[in-house]
């Protein structure tokens, strides 16, 4: 049997096998339905720089020209961080993490034979076509963060196993949908429910239909929570494929893993889900500090629920060169679950700092825009850090906190330099 290769080791292998295989209608056609991508592709640097469709003309699967492939197989792709300077996220720049293949209905964008079960520990089962969905509950609109829990990874040493997110693997952007917290009260919650585990559409790795990629799931806390939604729009249009069409769970604030694309049905437990990717060390990190390289027993793993206080710089991009006394000004996002309360950012390597304009939210869970204009007066090097704190006083640290075996909730200082001739 011939071993089947990603996008990306054809192209290292051999560019020309690669653009003979996109051409082809044939293997076209398998590429959108294996890979989740769909029909053309420029090559190079490890992106693919064109929005891939079949010829019909349906909806781009993976239109995100300007993103960085970390893996292709399945697709995850992170957005480099001065193309994140938007007040919102706008689709084509939002970063893709994925478990598994991209199921054939979002590809098609056809959601006439989609359902959402609701079961479990439930007084009345209940299963709604996306209609019923969108004309049964009262919509709501909301700017949500969602932050994968191992953006950032590539800053641990040791280095820490999985892709490896530097700072792009989160955006903010407008939802619209139903809260998860109405859907459940139509079902009519049991005493005995506790967690609310989903399952998706996105077909396993190894082709075996018996199998899921990832089925996660959060707290019956979280799921009541009045910004948590089942989505079914982003920046006022249908969710893109890449994003969970027809409907995916948002529980901002927890890491993006819980935040389940393609969703057809809803588990209400009496217990902690122990689906995959839910055990182990997928999303855990240690009870208790560890030494750097440490083997941790799993029993003293504990799952990520809140993520950390954090903040990013947008502009100007990193290296960026400007003239002694011109004008410049810095500015990005910053976000944390209980809002942020302070963004200052340092150009002395944290001897001293200066508050910036910071903006509230729109909403909880909503990235709050900063910005800061100053000169500089003499030449040289510089380096530009950014630190956020949360509402209940703590703030980023200046270094890479807390190793764990996966790499997760890296929240350290965002630093840019700046050349001043």
């Amino acid at each position: 049997m011939k071993r089947e290769r990603g996008l990306r080791e054809l192209l290292a292998e051999d560019p020309g096998e690669l653009k003979a295989a996109l051409s082809d209608t044939a293997r076209r056609h398998f590429l959108i339905s294996s890979l989740g991508l769909g029909a053309y592709a420029l090559l190079g640097r490890g992106v693919i720089p064109v929005a891939l469709a079949e010829n019909t003309g349906a909806t781009p699967v993976f239109s995100k020209e300007r993103l960085t492939i970390l893996n292709d197989r399945p697709l995850n792709a992170e957005t480099p961080v001065h193309l994140l300077n938007d007040p919102l996220t706008p689709n084509d720049l939002h970063f893709v993490r994925n478990n598994g293949i991209v199921p054939d209905r979002a590809i098609r964008h056809d959601a006439s034979e989609w359902s959402l079960t609701i079961d479990g520990e439930v007084s009345k089962p209940i299963s709604l076509s996306l209609d019923q969905l969108k004309r049964n509950f009262r919509h709501h609109t909301l700017d949500l963060v969602i932050e994968c829990g191992g953006n950032g990874r590539a800053g641990f040493r040791p280095k820490a196993k999985g892709n490896q997110w530097t700072l792009g693997a989160v955006g903010c952007s407008r939802y619209t949908g139903v809260r998860l917290k109405d859907v459940l009260a139509s079902a009519g919650l049991k005493d005995t429910a506790a967690f609310i585990a989903y399952y998706g559409e996105d077909k396993h790795l190894s082709g075996d239909k018996s199998k899921q990629p990832i089925s996660r799931g959060i707290p019956l806390n979280k799921a009541l929570d009045e910004h948590t939604l089942l989505a079914f729009e982003m920046n006022g249009e249908p969710l893109p494929p890449m994003h969970g069409f027809p409907v995916r769970l948002i529980a901002s604030g927890y890491p993006g893993s819980v935040s389940g694309k393609w969703l057809t049905r809803l588990w209400v437990r009496d217990r902690i889900h122990d689906g995959p990717k839910m055990g182990g060390y997928s999303y855990r990190i240690p009870k208790h500090p560890v030494k750097p390289g440490a083997s941790v027993p799993e029993s003293e793993m504990m799952i990520i629920e809140q993520m950390p206080v954090k903040s990013i710089i947008t502009r100007p991009k990193n290296s960026f060169k400007v003239k002694v006394g011109k004008p410049i000004e810095f500015g990005g996002h910053a976000w944390a679950t209980s809002g942020v309360q302070d963004l200052s950012i340092s150009a002395d390597f944290g001897a001293t700092w200066i508050k910036t304009e910071l903006s509230p939210p729109r909403n909880k869970f909503a990235w709050q825009n900063w910005k800061h204009k100053t000169r500089f007066t003499e030449e040289g090097y510089y380096e530009i850090w950014a630190k956020a704190t949360d509402s209940h006083g703590v703030s980023q640290p200046m270094v890479v906190p807390g190793w764990n075996p996966k790499g997760y909730l890296n929240n350290a200082l965002h630093r840019i330099a700046v050349y001043v001739a």
